[in-house]
Formats: structure tokens, C-alpha cells, sequence
């Protein structure tokens, strides 16, 4: 056994003590195993008794019960052993699938657009059925077989040691993980209800459009827009570069309401309420003078002062009861880069600085600049004019998307040709189609992954009253990316153990990799060197703008972990500071302008715990596998071989995907040669 296995051990015994003061007979019970199991099984009887010691409670029986536990459950036979891990491996696909369904089935009312929300929905939608699962599996010791069997492992050793790891190593590692925590099922409860009432609120923060004014009463936006913030907002944005002069004074009065969402100078009575007119600029409501929304009941009434940082706080606040029970990761910043990301924090902050202060970001700048004919606005980190959309228009695009998907169902019965399109087969074309269901999202969309082979996972995008609009179908063929991944890597990986990627950023890279084709796939794009150029420069710019954002979440959990006590309105400076920080630092030398607040606008920072650095994460990986995708020269084929990895370390999965470890520099040096071919 190594160094690394024997400090690990250690360390969660001596953790363990704030569990019990219980004195327990380590030694002699695992004298007693080598005895009976013979030398050969010293390491991994020394092992198993320190790693079940480290989680025992008084509650779990005297120290005579964990001497019998230990004798009786562990495996100290090869054949056992590999019983023992087939069962575990069986059982936990079906434990866990089968609450991953109910829970998707209780957010059904709540994530669909299939009617109104009630309270009881919201419940309903916070209630988590699998709260209970690891109290449970350690309550009737269940838990305890697993780490009195199988090696608990540092992310220094995954790291260090992984490489050479087989399969079923790597299996054991993954099983042995979900218990390195012994969470109480109140807390994981308390946790669920934040996350699903921060879900609620921003499911729920629209903006309808039409009822923004300026001085002189003039509205910009058309009747019945209804934009979530930000997704919908920061999309339209985006669709506003081909519209011109009326396009700009968009973007300005979105760019406006967007500050006064950061600063939390919006007014409460405007939120998802067609019943007033705003004026962004001057920030005076009266009643709307016109009607868009007949009967229309505003469906989040909010009267909380800094409710969008009451939201976050109360997130904080439940997911930091976790710490004590978390021995290895001790605060929620920890376990999602130790943890979920398995990358080191400095690590990931330096990947992206890497971006953000790149000196192509000027050159890149200056190219958007000579596009759009005027100085750069805060507004434009997204630009959005290098995507080539040849001669077509956003409405253009809307109508040939609306004709083409007037429902969810239209979109599934097209799926098969999608998937040709990409590059897969009409075997793998039909098995993907039949094994994804596509429903009508509340909010933007987001993919619902299966958690068992015989379940399906759930494609969720917005389709209106007059079909998916062009944003919609940009969302459907994202997630589409996300479950075909999600189908590789559960129905097709050697273990259910390893189901999965490595981290998050990896299904939103392979996810990247459908939605950058989405115009070719209405066949209204080829590729070409200036395509692939233009490509490249999109792809850097919203790197350049996701990496400041996620600078930005991960400073905000910073200050809060350092302000545990803060208020909801000290938390909004803290943001409002953080925001302007890093755009002065890394922005305001590109822009010109100072003391922007935009890159603290995303909802991710309200409901996703700490999820932003994925995206930029997702950036860098989606250009390593789209290289190598190129040198491939297919998509189908390549995709599968990627996902089929399943959930090992992330520059282990990249090694075998691309041959390099996770980084930005293949993105940076293809940046390199887009600027030299866009700018001659």
C-alpha cells in the first residue's frame, strides 16, 4: 500500500473523531483479519479498519460491534471481493437512477412549460428523495462494507498514481469515493430546499420586454417578449448585432437593466410584470399603458430588498452545514474543484487568467471594433458577429426554426437526421433518437441526464406558442450534445462505476462541439477556412468573457466563506466590487471604460453553486476535442470513443482523447492563426 493511501487513512480517522469519542480497537482487529486472511492481505485489511474507524459513530454500535462488523464483512477472499463489487457495482445503478427519476418527476411541474406553479409544485420541486440515501447506507452499514473493502484515495493520488490504474481500479476508486463524506440527511435536505428555491427565483425572473420605455415613452422591443434573466437577455444581445442602429439602443437599454439587476437597483414591482412600464434609465414605473399579457398574474412577486443576495446567502449558508462532515474538502470551494472538478483551484485560476489577460484579447478586440464600426460598449464581451450566418437574420432565423420545430415532438422526429448530419451512423442515429425525450422547458433548457441504462435522459428546451425560436434551437442542439454524451457514457461504459465524465466541463465541451454546427445542421453553412477562423474568434471571445465571469462567482464564495455573518446588502457591494475588479483588471485595458458590473449579471451565481468555471473549463476542452476531431476527420465516431472513457481524471480522459492534458493553449495558438486570416 502507498504513502498516499496510508496518510489518507489517517487523516479521515483522525477526522473521524469529531464524529464519536469512541475508543476503538484498530489494531487489534486488524491483527485478527491478517491472522485469519493471511499476510497477503495486510494492506488492505490495515486500510479497510482505519477507513471505517475514521466514520464510526456511537450510533453505529460499541466497540465489540465494530470488532464483529469488521470480521464478518470483510472480503479477504479475491472471489469474494470481486461478488462484493458486482453487487455494489448493480445496486448503486439502480439506487441512484431510480432517484434521479423521482426527483426529475417531482421538478416536472416546475421545470416544464405545462401550466402554472402553485406552492405545493415548489415543494414538491424542493423535496430531494435521495437526501436520505448515504444516512441510510451508513445507518444499516451498508457504507461501512464498502470502505471496510475498497481504498478511499486522495485527489493527489488520482492524480499522481491514476495513469496506471486499470478499470477496475479506477471503479474501486469511484465507489469507495461517495462515502468519503458522511453527511446528515437533514443537512443534505436543508441543502436541496436552497437549491430548489434558487432554482424557483430564477425559473421565475423575466423581464418582459415590450414594457421598457425610454424618456419619451418609446418602446423598442415587441409586443409579448418575455426574456429570463440572463440567459434570454445576454441571447438577445447576441441577436441584436445584425439588426443596426435599432439594434445598438437595444443593447444599450439591456445592458442597463442588466447593472440594475447586479446592483439590485431593479424594482421588485418590474420582475415578470406586463402590468407596468420601466424606464431602465431613469428607473420610474407606472402603470403599463399598454396590454400585451391579457389576465397575466405575475408568477414570482418579490418584496424582499436584495432578494437576488438573500437568494445566494441562503444557498451559502445551507451547502456550508455541510464542512464539518467533510473531512478531505472541508468548505464548498474545496469540494467542487477537489471533488467534482478534480482540479486544483490555483490550477484552474491560472487557466483562466491565461485567457483573460492574453494579449490577443486586444487584437481580437480591435478586429470586432473595425466590424462593428464604433468603439467597443461593456455590452459587446457578447459579440456575437463572428458566428457566420451568411445572409440570414435573426428573424430570418426565427422563422425558418419556427416552420421547421412548432413543438418539442417536431424536434425529436428530426433527431435522426441531426445525428447523420453529425457524423454518426444510422445505427447510432436511431439509438440516440429513440433513447432521448424531448420536453418543453420553463426556463432556457437544460438536459436531464439518466442515472440507470433502462431509464432515458430528458432534453428540455423553450419552444413558444409559435414553435422554437432560433434561441431555442441554438439551446435544443447544446443539449442534445449534453445527452448523447450522457447516453455514451452510461449505456456504453465498461462499468456503471465510471458513468459520466469527469467533471461538468466536459459535457459542456462535448456539448459545445453539437452547437457550434447548429447553422450547418439547418444546412444554411459550410465550412471553409474563413468559417473555421471566424469559428476559432467566437469560440475565444466567449471564453474571454465566461473566464471574467467565473473569476467573479469564485470571488464572491470567497468573500462569503471570509463573511460568513454578511448581510444580503453587504454581499451586493461585495459583488458589485468583485465584478468592477475584475473588469478593471482584465477588461477595462481592452474596453477603455472602467467600473463595468455586467460580468456579475449571471443567474448561475443565484442557483449553481459554484458552476461558472466550468463553462470557460468546458471552452478549452471543447477546442482540444474539436483539433482533434479535425485530425480525426470525424465527429461520430470520435464523440463516442471520448465519452466511452467515462469518469476518470481529467487529464487522464483529455490524454486519451486528444493526447495532451487539459489546457488553453491550443485554443490560444488557433486564436493565433484566426487573427492572421480574419484580419488580412
Amino acid at each position: 500500500m502507498s504513502r498516499t493511501f496510508f496518510m489518507a487513512a489517517i487523516a479521515l480517522a483522525i477526522a473521524g473523531s469529531a464524529f464519536s469519542q469512541m475508543t476503538l480497537p484498530v489494531d487489534t482487529v486488524t491483527n485478527e483479519l491478517i491472522a485469519k486472511n493471511g499476510e497477503a492481505q495486510r494492506a488492505q485489511a490495515t486500510r479497510g479498519v482505519k477507513q471505517i474507524a475514521g466514520f464510526w459513530r456511537a450510533e453505529d454500535g460499541d466497540a465489540a460491534a465494530f470488532a464483529e462488523f469488521a470480521r464478518t464483512n470483510f472480503a479477504g477472499e479475491a472471489k469474494t471481493l470481486d461478488a462484493l463489487f458486482g453487487r455494489m457495482e448493480f445496486a448503486f445503478e439502480q439506487l441512484d437512477g431510480h432517484m434521479l427519476e423521482i426527483g426529475r418527476e417531482l421538478r416536472r411541474q416546475s421545470d416544464l412549460n405545462i401550466g402554472p406553479i402553485y406552492p405545493f409544485d415548489e415543494i414538491m420541486a424542493g423535496y430531494d428523495p435521495s437526501a436520505h440515501l448515504n444516512d441510510d447506507l451508513f445507518a444499516n452499514k451498508l457504507a461501512f462494507v464498502v470502505l471496510l473493502n475498497f481504498p478511499l484515495t486522495t485527489l493527489e493520488q488520482r492524480l499522481t498514481d491514476g495513469n496506471s490504474w486499470s478499470r477496475r481500479q479506477w471503479a474501486e476508486a469511484r465507489l469507495a469515493q461517495r462515502f468519503s463524506r458522511r453527511v446528515p440527511a437533514d443537512v443534505n435536505l436543508a441543502i436541496a430546499k436552497a437549491g430548489g428555491e434558487a432554482s424557483q427565483f430564477v425559473a421565475t425572473y423575466n423581464i418582459w420586454m415590450h414594457h421598457l420605455v425610454d424618456d419619451a415613452g418609446a418602446r423598442l422591443f415587441p409586443a409579448k417578449m418575455r426574456l429570463l434573466e440572463h440567459w434570454n437577455l445576454r441571447d438577445e444581445i447576441k441577436a441584436e448585432y445584425s439588426e443596426g442602429k435599432p439594434g445598438l439602443a437595444k443593447q444599450r437599454t439591456i445592458q442597463r437593466v442588466m447593472e440594475r439587476i447586479v446592483d439590485q437597483s431593479i424594482p421588485n414591482d418590474v420582475v415578470d410584470n406586463p402590468n407596468v412600464d420601466w424606464n431602465p434609465a431613469t428607473n420610474a414605473v407606472k402603470p403599463a399603458a399598454v396590454k400585451d399579457a391579457d389576465n397575466y398574474t405575475p408568477q414570482a412577486p418579490i418584496h424582499e430588498a436584495n432578494a437576488r443576495y438573500a437568494t445566494i446567502l441562503k444557498v451559502f449558508r445551507a451547502s456550508k452545514l455541510a464542512d464539518p462532515y467533510s473531512p478531505t474538502a472541508p468548505t464548498l470551494i474545496a469540494r467542487k474543484f477537489d471533488e467534482e472538478r478534480e482540479l486544483p483551484e490555483a490550477r484552474v485560476k491560472a487557466m483562466l487568467e491565461q485567457i483573460v489577460s492574453s494579449p490577443l484579447a486586444p487584437r481580437v478586440a480591435a478586429l470586432i471594433e473595425k466590424r462593428l464600426g464604433r468603439p467597443l460598449e461593456p455590452f459587446d464581451i457578447w459579440y456575437n458577429g463572428f458566428r457566420p450566418r451568411g445572409s440570414f437574420t435573426d428573424a430570418q432565423l426565427d422563422g425558418i426554426t419556427r416552420k421547421k420545430y412548432p413543438t418539442a415532438e417536431a424536434y425529436h422526429a428530426d433527431m435522426p437526421r441531426l445525428f447523420r448530419e453529425l457524423g454518426f451512423s444510422e445505427e447510432r442515429a436511431k439509438m440516440l433518437a429513440d433513447n432521448i425525450i424531448v420536453d418543453p422547458a420553463r426556463g432556457s433548457g437544460h438536459a436531464m441526464p439518466a442515472g440507470r441504462r433502462a431509464d432515458h435522459p430528458h432534453l428540455r428546451t423553450r419552444v413558444g406558442a409559435d414553435g422554437m425560436d432560433y434561441k431555442g434551437y441554438n439551446i435544443a442542439v447544446h443539449e442534445m450534445g449534453h445527452n448523447v454524451e450522457q447516453t455514451f457514457s452510461l449505456n456504453l461504459v465498461d462499468h456503471t462505476l465510471l458513468a459520466g465524465v469527469p467533471n461538468t466541463a466536459f459535457t459542456e465541451a462535448l456539448a459545445f462541439v453539437f452547437q457550434n454546427r447548429d447553422l450547418e445542421l439547418l444546412g444554411l453553412a459550410k465550412p471553409s477556412p474563413e468559417s473555421d477562423a471566424l469559428k476559432t474568434l467566437n469560440e475565444f471571445w466567449g471564453a474571454y468573457e465566461i473566464a471574467g465571469v467565473a473569476l467573479v462567482d469564485m470571488g464572491m464564495w470567497h468573500w462569503m466563506y471570509d463573511h460568513p455573518n454578511a448581510t444580503p446588502a453587504e454581499l451586493k457591494e461585495a459583488v458589485v466590487q468583485i465584478s468592477r475588479d475584475v473588469w478593471n483588471h482584465y477588461y477595462a485595458p481592452v474596453f477603455h471604460l472602467r467600473d463595468e458590473t455586467l460580468l456579475g449579471v449571471y443567474a448561475h451565481m443565484v442557483d449553481s453553486f459554484l458552476y461558472l468555471p466550468d463553462y470557460p473549463i468546458g471552452h478549452m476542452i471543447a477546442f482540444q476535442i474539436e483539433e482533434q476531431m479535425k485530425k480525426a476527420g470525424a465527429i461520430g465516431s470520435e464523440f463516442e470513443r471520448m465519452a466511452r472513457m467515462g469518469s476518470v481524471t481529467p487529464d487522464l480522459w483529455m490524454k486519451n482523447a486528444t493526447g495532451a492534458p487539459v489546457g488553453p493553449e491550443a485554443l490560444l495558438a488557433a486564436t493565433e492563426r484566426a487573427v492572421g486570416v480574419v484580419g488580412r
